[in-house]
């Protein structure tokens, strides 16, 4: 083998040159990689809506030994508590050795996805068909949510207080539900129009039903015969939609994707592989330095509002007690702190090239997105993170050894997104944002690598050490 040149070694010194994961990782690595989306996969097809995610996260930390946390009371170095926030999103912690005042370290991923929710009153019949209406929550094209299986989940809270869960569509033996769509034979006019005008949030429209009840004195009779099945197998009626939280999604399984089984297509990636990779990271985390406080919030993909978004303070109330608890002041302990929002990228896609800049955006199988700033054109209601800070990260991913990369989400005019970071951000803690490159994100059906799944769990891993 010939000797590089002057200019190769030069290059080779002052170039950056991500690498591809499948190209650099060992043997044991990608055997790694492979066998941490096995349980990811399971954990996705459990845990469609953030009130199931929450629920099975308490199981895996109760497992792990886990116990509720107590406002006011001393727990030791290695301790390991979980604060559930209205069973909708979670804090889960891990007491460090250090004192509290050194600050904690946060990881923050978001459990909520784009869905179709149910309107209030949302059982309805036309024309002897009886559908359920739909609001849909977070950013999603309309147009991919109609002809695929839906399933229908969430809770149903009744007059007397008591609460029934509804999960419809998951078990091989379940109906399905779906949002019809026009024949191209009748669908000239509609495929005349806009993408964004094809489908109107009035057309998503869940089609639940077909028979008529047997009594030729009621009107509405399918309509009637759905509510009759409803009541028989959860005790509810129609009035009882109005305190409910129900919602549709996709029906079908996560699955490997592609001849190598390289990637992982599912539902809900964003941000549930952030959510599942900090989860890993914090269960293992035995010793820490620093107490670790890893949130699993609610609300992110419609601003975070709510009381449990992170635009509220159940965050800082947490941190906030582990303060007292440790005779130190809040603000002095969130000015020590250091947060990596768990928040997926845009991966490039070479079917849609025009909308990224190929110098700036992240690429699958290239690990964990390491993101300065987000937000939208003019960097619009993002957090940019300190340099100081980034390289901070940037030290313990490659003391690590572990391989990232950094990139925008898309051309500068072309649009934009944001992330929990700035709700964190604004109370005095450096943030920044890190997660996985998805594409087709809020698509009913994502995909991600599973190098980049297994790369960000041990960037997380690292983080908390």
């Amino acid at each position: 083998m010939s000797e590089k040149t002057q200019g190769e070694e030069l290059r080779e010194k002052l170039f950056y040159q991500p690498k591809n994961l499948s190209e650099t990782m060992t043997p044991e690595d990608k055997a790694a990689a492979e066998a941490f989306a096995v349980p990811y996969k399971a954990f996705l097809d459990r845990a469609k809506t953030e009130r199931e995610a929450v629920t099975i996260i308490v199981e895996m930390l109760e497992k792990a030994g886990y116990v509720p946390f107590v406002p006011g009371k001393q727990y030791p170095a290695g301790a390991k508590v979980y604060l559930n926030n209205r069973g909708k999103a979670l804090i889960a912690s891990t007491i460090g050795t250090l004192d509290i005042g050194e600050g904690v370290r946060i990881e923050a991923a978001h459990i909520d996805n784009p869905r179709l929710d149910l309107k209030p009153n949302p059982l309805v019949e036309e024309q002897e068909l009886c559908f359920l209406k739909t609001h849909y929550y977070g950013g999603i094209k309309k147009y991919q949510w109609t002809a695929i299986p839906l399933s229908l989940h969430g809770v149903v809270v009744k007059k007397d207080g008591s609460s029934v869960t509804v999960t419809i569509g998951e078990d091989p033996d379940d109906p399905v539900f779906c949002v019809t769509d026009l024949l191209p034979h009748l669908g000239a006019d509609q495929m005349k129009k806009p993408m964004t005008q094809g489908i109107t949030g009035e057309q998503l429209n869940v089609l639940i039903g077909c028979e008529m009840y047997p009594d030729e004195k009621v009107s509405e009779k399918v309509k009637l015969n759905i509510l009759s099945l409803l009541n028989g197998k959860y005790g509810i009626t129609e009035r009882d939609f109005q305190s409910a939280e129900l919602c549709a999604v996709p029906a079908f399984k996560a699955r490997d994707l592609g001849l190598d089984r390289g990637m992982v297509g599912a539902y809900g990636h964003d941000d549930r592989v952030c959510a599942f990779a900090q989860l890993m990271a914090e269960i293992e985390a035995k010793s820490p330095a620093h107490t670790t406080v890893t949130v699993f919030a609610d609300k992110e993909e419609v601003g975070s509002d709510g009381v449990t978004g992170l635009n509220s303070h159940f965050l800082v109330d947490f941190i906030a007690d582990l303060a007292q608890a440790g005779g130190k002041e809040l603000r002095h302990v969130l000015r020590a702190s250091a947060c990596l929002s768990a928040d997926v990228s845009a991966a490039f896609d070479p079917a849609w090239p025009e909308v990224a800049e190929k110098h700036n955006c992240a690429y699958l199988g290239y690990g964990p997105v390491l993101t300065k700033y987000t937000g939208a054109r003019g960097k619009s209601s993002t957090n940019d993170a300190p340099a100081e800070y980034v390289a901070f990260v940037e030290g313990i991913l490659e003391d690590a050894g572990v391989t990232w990369q950094t990139g925008e989400l898309g051309k500068v005019d072309q649009g934009g997104g944001g992330t929990v970071a700035m709700y964190v951000s604004q109370y005095n803690v450096n943030t920044v944002d890190m997660g996985v490159a998805v594409l087709s994100m809020h698509a009913p059906f994502e995909v991600i690598s599973k190098a980049d799944l297994y790369m960000t769990y041990k960037a997380m891993a690292a983080f908390y050490r």
